[in-house]
């Protein structure tokens, strides 16, 4: 049985960029991930995103930009330019339009005087593959759908309980695979014996 993935977050510490747009606005640029940087998920397990996991949601996906993951505090949406997304050779490079918003002046010193210190996203993993020999495992985000970027004044990894859910499903499937693969092996064998009685 396959189960809708849920929504987790995770977060990267890094320096959040300004600088200043034609129209007297200011744009805001850094990394909500950064491609085969191992980060550890608790003491549970280790997580690495692969590059190209982001490449078919942001064909696909009317992704918004939001400060601390306040939905009520629009920072840019895709669809109207004000949130730019793309994998680069590095990750998931973002660049916001700062909005002329209580949130987006608020955005902007926060970032000028350097306290806001990096950038998050919201994700369901669509493809993942775990390595079990290792310990702790580590999971590999193949695909994820994104669903948002966020400035974050605290980056912090969250949603930890929702992706042991994830790491155990995938150790369920794996033991319905080994299972059906020993049943089908042992079946094979019984009429194996069975045509040579015959």
């Amino acid at each position: 049985m396959t189960t809708k993935p849920e929504a987790e977050l995770r977060s990267l510490v890094r320096t959040v960029e300004h600088r200043a747009n034609d129209d007297g606005g200011v744009t805001v640029v850094g990394y909500a991930a950064v491609f085969g940087e191992v980060a550890q998920i608790g003491r549970w397990f280790q997580e690495v995103v692969a590059r190209g996991a982001f490449t078919n949601t942001l064909r696909t996906d009317d992704v918004r930009a939001y400060f601390d993951h306040d939905t009520g505090r629009v920072l840019g949406r895709m669809s109207s330019g004000t949130l730019r997304l793309e994998e680069d050779d590095k990750g998931l490079r973002v660049e916001i339009d700062l909005p002329d918003t209580s949130d987006g002046r608020d955005v902007r010193m926060l970032v000028e005087r350097g306290d806001v210190s990096g950038m998050s996203f919201r994700f369901e993993a669509i493809r993942q593959e775990w390595d079990e020999s290792i310990d702790p495992p580590k999971r590999t985000l193949l695909e994820v759908k994104l669903g948002e970027v966020s400035i974050v004044s605290e980056p912090a990894y969250d949603g930890t309980s929702i992706a042991l859910r994830s790491m155990e499903s995938a150790r369920a499937d794996a033991r319905r695979q080994h299972n059906a693969t020993a049943f089908a092996r042992r079946k094979a064998a019984a009429e194996a014996k069975f045509r040579k009685l015959h």
